[in-house]
């Protein structure tokens, strides 16, 4: 039996194609977030999809690693997230999926701020810790923390 070029090409992207959509890991589940000054964890968070849009809520504070440890709610926020519990805020919504495996398209707040900027997530290949960008209108206008998978 003989192969033509273009046969071998098509099995060839289709592989490959697989392969990447394959490459990242979910980044649903627990994760420590992690203060970028001083390296401590500041919580816990749990990420989740609902209605095919990855969405995250805080289930933790390290009172001893952040700006305000008295703060129960998010005072500093606006709209539907003011003054609502720290606990149990969905301080992630709106995110998509990729056909690389990342995720954008969605908003993050800064509970100590109550700033909500643009983000894109992009876990690591092995699963243990999760890039998010954070940013105001392009990506260049922003800033990056490591978030590591929680026990």
């Amino acid at each position: 039996m003989r192969f033509s070029t273009r046969s071998v090409f098509l099995v060839l992207c289709l592989f490959l194609t697989a392969l990447a959509q394959a490459a990242l890991p979910s980044p649903t589940g627990n994760w420590t977030t992690i203060d970028d000054a001083s390296g401590k964890p500041k919580s816990i968070v749990k990420l989740f999809v609902r209605n095919g849009t990855l969405e995250g809520e805080i289930q933790k504070i390290y009172k001893e690693n952040v700006s305000n440890p008295n703060e129960t709610h998010c005072s500093k926020c606006t709209g539907a997230l003011k003054d609502k519990p720290l606990i149990g805020l969905l301080f992630l919504s709106g995110m998509k999926e990729n056909a690389d495996g990342s995720w954008s398209g969605g908003e993050i707040t800064d509970p100590e701020s109550g700033d909500t900027y643009n983000c894109t997530i992009i876990p690591s290949a092995d699963g243990k810790t999760l890039r998010v960008r954070g940013y105001l209108g392009v990506s260049l206008l922003g800033r990056t923390q490591i978030w590591k998978k929680a026990n």
